[in-house]
């Protein structure tokens, strides 16, 4: 017994330091490993062991190398020559794909040079201009919110520019107004070419005062490395160009402005940007943000830039996924022939090429799958009915409820693959848009797609959900109702009502409703009692008063209104509810009237006499409330409809039957 206890204390501290040691592995550095030869260095590193995703491919790192010299790579162990001695702060981006951590934060390393040889041989560097603009973005990842990221903003004297040296102004804007929280933090901006930080107005300055010719083109990012272009419209002067960049800045909470100076032909030049993707994001995964960058060239000979970068939020880190734009539709305004635009982006990551990639994806209920439009792909096939034997094409095949892409004799390297050093070059995608089917309902609508790399397992992509924002429906109601049973002193046995409705834009099933009544002014008069006999004198003349009658008399402008109604919609043309609603007298004025029967004396003949005793006002001095249940009939969603409701009130206890009719738009 003696025994047993120490050995099972021991195996208790072991498996709490297992436990330990699993909770913190996230928190280890990416460790960089120089070799230095002059000024030739072989970067390697030591990344904490991968924690692989059940049921997922087998879990990788993909390496983002910033030099500190202005260069970068996407190499695993790259080897770079340094035209200068001096000291370099080298950073490794590491980002775990398929693990379930963190990515490995992020440690600098100084290195010192301190020999100078002749260049032999040139830096292997990565193609960054897929265009023929002049500005371009990438980032090392997706947006993973609580992680940082690298924005690369590269910009250059494009090849064809009108001038020999190139001067002008970056602006990025990021955090779209279109989202209720900021999604990104600029931590640090590391600029090897002295660009230096400038103010919007200072940008507006330095542009030329008369662009004349001028244009701006338009381009588009629709993922990690592929980009779109679009056609070009005219600036002719510096206050339509004020205009337009005021546009594009109200879209965005924040921006950032560089001036950039003296480009020669042919260079490219960088700005490297880390950029908290911040825990408070969307929480939306799978959303689309976007950052956007300007170009303004000093010289009116060259045209304006747009550029715009599509970064999807991610859980985890996956190379194959699915993306939706525009995934908040407006479905007061969404109509059958709006084309919902979708993306499956797929990483060969194995050891060797692979020769056929087939995307399956299944097509939501209510998207038409004879509406399909192939928008863009790469690799760029033709399609296999036009093609010759064995050359590349994309064939498909559509049933009810999936579409089938099938790349056919291709070559898509593997990231894995020796000699292999672009990861462009491993990656592919197809985009496509689909239409909704007549039966468009107001509900989430989901797609998801299985990747295979010739015949290897499929690899499932991320679910893309496509939602419709609830939007506000405004409405008027104009109802009779009517005491059921006795009739209750000071309240009238009728009324007519007009009120507002707000609700959700045309739920599809369970919502919730408020409205409000404006009741008007209601007079009730109550009989108190009779006075038998008396004398009064009105005017210095005698009168016998047979009797008098006392009355009160109420009126009363009151307010009534439902703070929480549940309706439920059965069907398009059928609905119920049922809520609470509550009753307040906004105005209350208590009159006492005398109404007597006299006799002048000498007069046979009784006239009638009537006057006031006094009154009172009070504010909100009755409250009531009560509690229903209805059904309506017609176009319950949006249009009009007729209903009925019964109500049972409180203080005092009484029902009413409430019959109305409703417009929601």
């Amino acid at each position: 017994m003696k025994l047993y206890k120490p050995l099972l204390l021991t195996g208790v501290l072991l498996a709490t330091m297992d436990w330990a040691n699993g909770q913190v592995s996230d928190t280890i550095p990416a460790q960089i490993e120089p070799q230095i030869d002059s000024n030739r260095v072989k970067f390697t590193s030591v990344l904490r062991p991968l924690r692989q995703i059940a049921g997922a491919p087998e879990a990788f790192y993909s390496y983002f190398w910033e030099f500190g010299d202005g260069t970068y790579s996407f190499e695993k162990e790259p080897v770079h020559h340094y035209r200068d001695t001096g000291y370099y702060d080298i950073r490794l981006f590491a980002t775990n794909n398929y693990d379930d951590g963190r990515r490995p934060p992020t440690r600098l390393k100084r290195v010192r040079l301190e020999k100078k040889r002749p260049l032999l041989a040139s830096n292997n560097a990565p193609s960054f201009f897929k265009g023929e603009g002049s500005l371009e973005m990438k980032t090392n990842q997706m947006p993973r919110p609580g992680e940082d990221m690298v924005l690369l903003l590269g910009y250059r004297n494009k090849p064809g520019a009108p001038v020999a040296s190139v001067s002008g102004s970056v602006m990025l804007l990021y955090n779209e107004k279109q989202f209720s929280q900021n999604s990104f933090e600029v931590a640090e901006a590391r600029a090897y070419h002295e660009e230096k930080t400038i103010g919007f107005d200072s940008m507006l300055a330095m542009a030329p005062s008369d662009p004349g010719p001028w244009a701006i083109r338009e381009i588009s990012s629709k993922g990690l490395f592929e980009l779109n272009a679009a056609g070009p419209y005219a600036i002719s002067n510096k206050q339509q160009l004020m205009q337009w960049l005021k546009q594009e800045m109200a879209g965005f909470r924040q921006h950032r402005i560089w001036r950039i100076q003296n480009m020669k032909p042919g260079e490219e030049q960088f700005l490297f940007l880390t950029i908290n993707t911040l825990p408070e994001m969307i929480k939306d995964t799978n959303a689309v943000v976007t950052i956007s960058g300007l170009f303004v060239p000093d010289d009116p000979s060259m045209d304006a830039e747009k550029f715009n970068l599509e970064l999807q939020i991610v859980a985890s880190h996956d190379p194959n996924r699915m993306m939706l734009k525009h995934k908040r539709l407006n479905y007061r305004f969404t109509g059958r022939n709006k084309d919902n635009i979708y993306k499956v982006q797929f990483q060969n990551t194995g050891k060797g090429p692979a020769k056929q990639v087939a995307i399956t994806v299944t097509i939501p209920g209510m998207l038409n799958t004879a509406s399909i439009k192939v928008v863009d792909m790469k690799p760029k096939c033709n399609w296999c009915t036009t093609a010759y034997p064995n050359q590349s094409c994309i064939d498909t095949l559509i049933t009810a409820d999936s579409i089938r892409f099938i790349f056919k004799n291709i070559y898509l390297p593997g990231t894995q693959q020796d000699g292999v050093n672009d990861p462009d070059s491993t990656m592919g995608f197809i985009k496509y848009s689909l239409n909704f089917d007549r039966k468009m309902k107001k509900l989430p609508f989901t797609s998801r797609a299985a990747i295979v790399f010739d015949k290897n397992e499929p690899i499932y992509t991320n679910r893309s959900v496509g939602r419709f924002r609830k939007g506000l429906s405004p409405g008027i109601i104009i109802g009779y109702s009517s005491t059921l049973g006795y009739s209750l002193q000071e309240l009238a046995r009728q009324q007519y009502s007009l009120g507002f409705t707000l609700s959700e834009y045309a739920a599809y099933k369970k919502y919730f409703q408020w409205e409000l009544y404006l009741q008007g002014f209601r007079e009730t008069e109550t009989f108190i009692g009779r006075q038998q006999g008396g004398d009064t004198v009105i005017n210095g003349v005698g009168y016998k008063l047979e009797y008098r009658d006392h009355y009160k008399k109420v009126k009363v402008f009151a307010l009534e209104a439902v703070p929480l109604e549940f309706r439920y919609n059965i069907a398009s043309f059928a609905s119920a509810g049922a809520g609470a609603l509550v009753a307040a007298e906004i105005n209350r004025t208590t009159t006492r009237v005398i109404r007597a029967s006299a006799i002048r004396g000498g007069t046979p003949n009784a006239i009638m006499l009537e006057g006031e005793q006094g009154s009172n006002t009070a504010s909100f001095a009755d409250w009531r409330g009560a509690v229903f249940a209805d059904v309506q009939l017609g176009r319950v969603r949006v249009g009009p409809a007729i209903g009925a409701r019964f109500l049972q009130y409180v203080n005092p206890s009484h029902q009413r039957i409430f019959l109305y009719a409703t417009w929601k738009f």
